[in-house]
């Protein structure tokens, strides 16, 4: 009978090391986002600049071909040559995208003025518009949501909450004449022709205020509801708070960040320009000024303000991506310990 031989362990064989890769640095978040609003603003431009060249129509004949003026036809020749009429569309591109890089968006050809300051004497108007109307539709919307959550009656609770849809069906002209014919025609409670300061701002922030806020009562109806039903809030309230103090401290926390978005596409639109309620109001701003470029076809106006339009909506709006980590923990990025 043959044994086999016993076995020796052999020297032991150390497993391949695989390569470990390394995972790519992320940038940071507010870096990611700056890049993508630089982005976004090199879009808008380049879209702004080809959808005005499509437009039918030439304002430099417009504005200078009228016989009272007495222009030849060859010192209009040297007009479209001063205002870069008669380069071809990828020179008058590149030479625009130059001028938006360096702070030069042109002349207006209907006065002559740079764009530029154009833009720097009617933007604080719209800017002191467009914030009092900010700040008024805020405080309509919280006052409709506060009032609808803490209201002890179901119909009454139903009423305020079908307000916001009332707010946004009503067309900002029409609430503009309404107001005018009876706060001021009929009540003779605000001026409407030679008011000044602030009560000059009361009807037209008015008119923006009760529409924009709608979607923002809209939203925040709807958040609170949803963080109410909230496995903590049961407990919270099995605690002992009360209803006001659950809703300031624990439900509204949790309620506003989805607002957030909201908010920023509204002011974003509304620093834009405000065109119907300037332009019943007659006021000086950003709307009145785009109202009478489309009119006389003043393409470097219109590609202004639509330039400032968009920045207004990034700015706003990135402001609002770096604040959502602030207000809620769970979008802070995780740092690798």
């Amino acid at each position: 009978m043959t044994t086999s031989p016993p076995l020796t362990a052999g020297p032991a064989t150390e497993p391949s090391r695989l390569p470990v890769r390394r995972r790519p640095r992320r940038l940071p978040y507010w870096v990611a986002r700056l890049g993508q609003a630089l982005i976004v603003l090199f879009l808008a431009h380049a879209a702004t600049f080809l959808l005005l060249q499509a437009l039918p129509g030439d304002a430099l004949v417009v504005r200078f071909e009228d016989p009272s003026l007495g222009l030849s036809q060859q010192e209009i020749e040297q007009l479209r040559v001063t205002y870069g009429a008669d380069a071809g569309l990828g020179e008058s591109y590149l030479a625009s995208l130059a001028g938006v890089l360096t702070g030069d968006l042109g002349h207006s050809v209907q006065y002559g003025t740079a764009v530029t300051a154009m833009i720097a004497e009617n933007l604080p108007h719209t800017l002191r518009l467009a914030g009092s109307a900010f700040a008024l539709a805020i405080l309509l919307a919280l006052a409709i949501t506060v009032a609808s959550a803490l209201a002890p009656l179901a119909w009454l609770r139903d009423l305020l909450r079908s307000l916001p849809s009332l707010f946004a069906a009503v067309p900002v002209f029409w609430l503009a004449i309404v107001l005018v014919q009876v706060l001021s025609f009929q009540l003779g409670w605000v001026r409407y022709i030679g008011a000044t300061g602030a009560e000059a701002l009361i009807l037209p922030v008015l008119a923006i205020a009760v529409p924009i806020s709608a979607p923002m009562a809209q939203v925040l109806v709807r958040s609170i509801d949803q963080v109410a039903l909230q496995p903590f809030i049961s407990v919270t309230r099995a605690k002992g708070a009360g209803p006001w103090w659950l809703l300031v401290r624990a439900v509204a926390r949790n309620a506003i960040p989805p607002s957030l978005t909201v908010a920023g596409v509204l002011l974003g639109e509304l620093i834009g320009g405000a065109v119907v309620t300037e332009t019943v109001f007659g006021r000086a701003g950003i709307g009145r000024m785009t109202e009478q470029a489309v009119g006389s076809l003043d393409l470097p106006v219109l590609q202004g303000v639509v330039l400032v339009a968009a920045l207004a909506f990034v700015l706003v709006n990135l402001a609002v991506d770096l604040l959502y980590p602030v207000l809620d923990p769970r979008l802070r990025p995780k740092t690798r310990s």
